[in-house]
């Protein structure tokens, strides 16, 4: 064994690097013990099991189905207990905890305020609810030794004709939490381009906006966020694999769809765990993630839903470590994509890769390098 002999890093050290995390549904990432007391609150009696540890395995094998009944249905719970002040206040704050003791120093986690309006809230009372419970959960996380940033995006169901209206809640509050825009839901059969007053209106306004395409679509989904819409980010963006060809001999040639997201370095927030859930890979090895990190897209690592795929950043990396044989400085280098490609202004984006990102992982190489040592020695 010599000095240059691999060794990936620890499940501890990739706990403990810094992450910046783009794409993460709110409702999607809620603790099981969570959905049953808020349900035995509110009076909701239909959840599947009612102990955590049973609940949460049905979450897991409900979105690992196949079925997209059962998919949709996870989330008709998760939004069932979150139709109030207290529970999006709670859900909010627990979602920053859980996050900074996961290593995560940034985040931009996403909901659809209109999915809260069952018991009375508004779609301010909504937005204020979440942006204060993250603002708690900050300081919870900051008592506790972890640091954290998280900003909302405010997201406009794809099915609905609400987008504008969202869109302008999104401007309202975006120097008060808000850091931008989305919209998600099915992309079959509900184009991005029923939606372009909304996109109109937020570029007017010079505010930020990533658009779900690209995920279980393909290729005319990511055309029509970019060309039609002007997204800033991909929300998935993984399907740009169908315009990139690998010839036997391993050559690679990308057509003009892939060679214009390269070129303008446009963000794609990949979610490998969720991506395999919908059709996008076999494996984590088998991923694009591989092939777009080798041609140097701007590729990010995300964890969508957190509790339908029983993941987290940590989770996310260990698997691309696995597949892959990715080091920290592969780690460093998807952070340092999410980070610049963040929605928070240049100085403060460069300020966090500067003074958290890169001296968090310099510290972590130090500690390789001396395990290195101590093992060829």
């Amino acid at each position: 064994m010599t000095s240059q002999t691999y060794r990936p890093p620890s499940a501890d050290q990739i706990r403990r690097a810094p992450k910046a995390l783009l794409h993460d549904h709110l409702d999607g990432g809620l603790r099981p013990g969570t959905i049953i007391d808020l349900a035995h609150e509110i009076g909701y009696e239909s959840l599947p099991e009612h102990e955590s540890d049973k609940l949460g395995l049905w979450f897991r094998e409900a979105a690992d189905s196949g079925s997209l009944e059962r998919y949709l249905e996870t989330f008709a719970h998760t939004c069932a207990v979150m139709q109030t002040r207290d529970a999006l206040f709670r859900v909010a704050a627990e979602c920053a905890e859980d996050l900074a003791q996961d290593g995560v120093v940034y985040a931009e986690v996403r909901y659809a305020p209109e999915q809260h309006l069952e018991r009375g809230l508004t779609l301010e009372e909504v937005v204020e609810a979440v942006n204060d419970g993250f603002r708690e959960g900050e300081r919870r996380a900051l008592a506790n030794g972890y640091r954290i940033r998280v900003g909302a995006l405010l997201t406009a169901m794809r099915h609905a004709a609400r987008a504008l209206e969202i869109a302008e809640l999104a401007n309202r509050y975006r120097d008060s939490g808000v850091v931008g825009f989305d919209i998600a839901g099915a992309e079959a059969g509900f184009p991005p381009t029923r939606h372009l007053d909304a996109f109109e209106y937020l570029k007017r306004e010079n505010n930020h906006f990533t658009i779900h395409a690209g995920e279980a679509f393909g290729l005319p989904s990511i055309w029509q966020a970019l060309q039609w819409c002007g997204a800033d980010r991909l929300g998935h963006g993984v399907r740009i694999i169908d315009d990139i060809e690998v010839a036997e001999d391993g050559s690679v040639k990308l057509g003009r769809l892939a060679a214009y997201v390269r070129d303008k370095r446009i963000p794609l927030e990949l979610c490998p765990s969720s991506n395999l859930q919908t059709g996008a890979a076999a494996s984590i090895a088998e991923h694009p993630i591989g092939l777009l990190r080798k041609l140097h897209f701007r590729a990010t690592v995300n964890t969508d839903n957190r509790l339908m795929s029983g993941t987290s950043m940590s989770r996310e990396f260990e698997l691309l470590v696995d597949a892959f044989d990715y080091t920290l400085d592969d780690m460093q280098w998807f952070t340092v994509n999410a980070m610049k490609s963040a929605f928070i202004p240049f100085d403060e984006r460069l300020a966090m890769i500067n003074d958290v990102i890169k001296p968090g992982y310099a510290e972590l190489k130090s500690e390789w390098l001396f395990r290195q040592t101590a093992v060829t020695s």
